[in-house]
């Protein structure tokens, strides 16, 4: 007995002795066999510190793993250990099955230059064999449990170009069997700059390729599409951030094939000349949406809010503020666009907003709540002598029911005109049919002379004062337009004229002798018809007034210069009038102001309510454009130290 044991440890001390070595040289043997014959069957260079083989369980592990680029010394993706398990006992069964993948800490990069990535080698290299059709040993292959861990993964796009970077990138996956035509994936990742995450999970028909995409974003910061923007573009900046909690069931042969629910925000969204100047904005833009199809013809919103959106649109003496920045008449979209080598994120994304909203109005489409809040939308004119500017500010929208199930919609609009006015709009539109719609609009109190940038220029006589207002009411069906249109001007008046080389000359006392009526006052109606597309302005009202002007204000001029020498005896007794770029007062104006004063003593319980109409852009415009002249005179002058006189 003692010798039989003595064999029988003998024996097992030789297995277990050769089954070490067979470890270590199988071990050794295996990152042998990787490194020699990496060039031939992958095309590409690939080093590994050490490689574990266990020949009874099938496991397998690579520790510091590194593959290069093709012909090139530079890594394309490395990780810390990968980590595989073979089922040996499905090797007989001609079935190869990789029980457990992990890869722990990769980090890789993919490289695009135009539309070559670079891994365009592997992907010819794979797809040629598949192509082949060439026979294997193995009937099945099974591809089960695999996992990336802690990942980190650059896009780098050479021509534009392009730098970002994902980091804690987390994947699972039960894998692939062989009877099996989808894959189901949960994945999750940040942002280099660790503002914001995502997080989803995504199944896949490799048959027929379908998918399902549930994602959950969180506070995402988008700088990426600063970095395309910078493609159309000849400058500016972007910042805007994403939350989205969507669901989307699509294919990824048939874009229309999609239909999205969830709920998107974009939020902090600022677009413009830098970081300080924007010409758009808005604080959050929210998309709730229950049912987007396009192939299904369904597009239902529980609610669409735009929050204090902000728009700046500037006219200059050739292009505006958008042709500058996106080229004259959007030459560099257009350019970007027409190079099919060349892939834009930003165009990409508009074509596919494009397709998902071309059927938009022959579908069944319903928005419960579409709101917005708090706009501001600003519009400066410099293609003039002096710069018009004009504000809607705030700017409100609200339509409750955009059904096109439903007869009306109603839309109402509300806005403070800056520097001085009002307007409301009342919409009422036929959700079938955009050229059937009623409207009725108004605007009030908006000041006559804020349009002098545009009256100086072709009439050399700037509006000293005035109120307009204008509204209307309009019935549009079938495209066809009957409406009224009713333009007041309250007591416009005309300042001395300004001579100036680039303005032209109309007699405009002459012109106000024929269009002001008795009153003081610019009183028109002005029908609109036609169809929207040729619409025809009756001016019958206009000229039928001026020739009533002309046969009787000469009939009662005696009249009508009493009246006014009594209008200006009354208005000279109540109301000073301080002009711009005034420093003091006249004697005339002293003069009314001791009376005024004498009159307070006089009337102790009497009080006198000042009341600003402030335009500061326009009083700043001026102090800027008097200093620009002083500074022009002094160089002319070409003196370091000269005295400027009154």
């Amino acid at each position: 007995m003692p010798n039989t044991k003595k064999i029988f440890l003998y024996i097992i001390s030789i297995f277990v002795l050769v089954l070490i070595i067979a470890i270590l040289f199988v071990s050794y043997g295996t990152k042998y066999v990787i490194e020699k014959y990496d060039e031939k069957y992958l095309g590409r260079n690939i080093t590994l510190s050490s490689a574990y083989v266990n020949v009874l369980t099938g496991a397998i592990r690579l520790n510091n793993v590194s593959i290069y680029e093709f012909q090139s010394d530079s890594v394309f993706i490395s990780a810390d250990a990968i980590g595989i398990n073979i089922s040996l006992w499905k090797l007989f069964d001609h079935t190869f099955e990789l029980s457990e993948i992990t890869i722990n800490h990769p980090a890789g990069i993919v490289i695009q230059n135009k539309k070559q990535l670079n891994i365009t080698d592997l992907i010819k290299k794979f797809s040629s064999k598949i192509d082949s059709g060439s026979t294997s040993y193995f009937e099945h292959i099974n591809l089960l449990n695999v996992k990336i861990t802690d990942g980190t993964f650059t896009f780098r796009e050479n021509e534009i170009p392009i730098d970002y970077t994902i980091k804690k990138v987390f994947i699972e996956s039960e894998g692939k069997h062989w009877d099996t035509d989808s894959i189901s994936t949960a994945f999750s990742f940040v942002p280099q700059s660790d503002s914001g995450d995502v997080k989803g999970r995504a199944t896949i028909n490799l048959k027929n390729l379908d998918y399902k995409l549930a994602i959950s974003v969180h506070n995402l910061d988008l700088n990426i599409i600063e970095q395309y923007l910078k493609d159309i573009t000849n400058y500016g900046s972007f910042k805007a951030t994403l939350d989205a909690d969507v669901n989307t069931n699509g294919n990824f042969n048939d874009e229309e094939n999609v239909t999205i629910k969830g709920q998107i925000a974009i939020k902090d969204f600022h677009f413009g000349k830098n970081a300080e100047n924007d010409f758009a904005s808005f604080d959050r833009l929210i998309l709730a949406i229950r049912e987007i199809s396009p192939k299904k013809f369904i597009y239902t919103y529980d609610s669409i809010s735009l929050l204090h959106p902000y728009f700046k649109y500037e006219r200059y003496e050739k292009l505006n503020n958008l042709e500058t920045m996106f080229g004259e008449n959007g030459n560099n979209i257009a350019a970007a666009n027409a190079d099919s080598a060349r892939f834009n994120l930003v165009i990409e994304i508009a074509k596919h907003i494009r397709v998902l909203s071309k059927n938009f109005f022959a579908s069944h489409f319903k928005i419960d709540r579409l709101v917005l809040k708090d706009g501001e939308i600003i519009f400066n004119d410099y293609s003039f002598g002096e710069k018009f500017s004009c504000a809607l500010d705030p700017l409100n929208v609200e339509a409750d029911s955009i059904d096109e199930k439903r007869n009306r919609v109603e839309v109402n609009v509300k806005a403070a005109i800056k520097p001085y006015g009002s307007a409301t709009l009342a919409l009422s539109i036929n959700p079938k049919d955009s050229s059937d719609f009623d409207l009725k609009y108004n605007f009030r109190k908006m000041s006559a002379a804020m349009f002098n940038p545009y009256i100086i220029p072709l009439t050399s006589f700037p509006l000293d004062r005035g109120t307009a207002e204008i509204h209307g009411d309009w019935h549009v069906t079938n495209g066809n337009i009957l409406s009224n249109n009713h333009l007041v001007i309250i007591d416009p008046r005309l300042a001395n004229r300004q001579k100036n080389n680039a303005s032209k000359y109309i007699p405009m006392r002459l012109l106000m002798y024929f269009v002001r009526e008795q009153g003081n006052v610019i009183d028109y109606e002005i029908p609109i018809a036609g169809n929207l597309n040729n619409p025809k302005f009756q001016l019958r009202d206009v000229v039928m007034d001026a020739v009533e002007n002309l046969f009787v204000k000469p009939v009662t001029t005696v009249y009508r210069t009493q009246v006014k020498n009594a209008e200006s005896e009354i208005e000279t007794s109540l109301m000073l009038n301080w002009e711009m770029t005034h420093p003091g007062l006249n004697p005339k104006q002293e003069k009314f102001l001791r009376k005024l004063a004498n009159f307070l003593d006089e009337n102790p319980d009497v009080l006198i309510t000042v009341s600003p109409q402030l335009f500061s852009a326009k009083e700043m415009e001026y102090l800027l454009f008097y200093e620009a002249k002083k500074k022009y005179f002094i160089a002319e002058l070409n003196n370091h130290n000269p005295v400027i006189s009154e």
